[in-house]
């Protein structure tokens, strides 16, 4: 998402629609995706941000703070599922999440979203990236080059199980590297 205006300018009019009061965010990268989403969600708005790297965040630490928006974040150096998993212990945080934004690592996609289902509440949005992979989910391994061949394993993997979950709908975008957009619905 760091590099797709478009995908940031959608997920920006997302969130505005949406007017979360608590998000997460696992996986910070460069903090583009933070920045888009603390400028989008209104002033009293919470953002539980969660990457093992503190210098993903720093990347775009400058930008936040110029933008007057640090207060909202809550900055949490992990992983995400130790993170997630503890916050599903307190069970007053089920469903207490309007928006969730992932770009994490693509093997735990699958883990995230089960996490996600019962922290976001009904009617709540999560948006996944990197869910085309760069186009590769659509063309035949022979044509993926060997660098790419596991992302899109799990990239088609992931689209599949979600495809199949009756718990959201979906619509997956080629903006970036695609984005797809789940609505918990139950």
């Amino acid at each position: 998402m760091a590099a797709d205006p478009h995908a940031s300018q959608l997920m920006s009019m997302l969130l505005r629609m949406v007017n979360p009061k608590r998000t997460i965010e696992i996986g910070v990268y460069t903090g583009y995706s933070l920045l888009t989403t603390a400028l989008s969600t209104p002033p009293d708005a919470k953002i539980t941000a969660i990457d093992p790297e503190h210098a993903s965040y720093e990347i775009g630490l400058p930008f936040i703070i110029k933008a007057g928006i640090e207060q909202k974040i809550d900055f949490i150096q992990s992983q995400a599922l130790p993170v997630l998993d503890d916050l599903l212990l307190l069970q007053k945080e089920e469903g207490s999440f309007d928006f969730a934004f992932v770009d994490a690592d693509k093997q735990n996609y699958g883990n995230y979203h089960e996490r996600l289902m019962k922290l976001v509440k009904i009617g709540g949005v999560i948006v996944y990236d990197n869910t085309l992979w760069g186009g590769t989910v659509a063309k035949p391994d022979g044509e993926v080059p060997g660098c790419k061949r596991e992302g899109k394993v799990l990239a088609a993997e992931f689209n599949r199980r979600i495809a199949a979950d009756n718990r959201v709908e979906i619509c997956l975008l080629p903006l970036g590297d695609g984005i797809t957009i789940c609505r918990r619905i139950s």
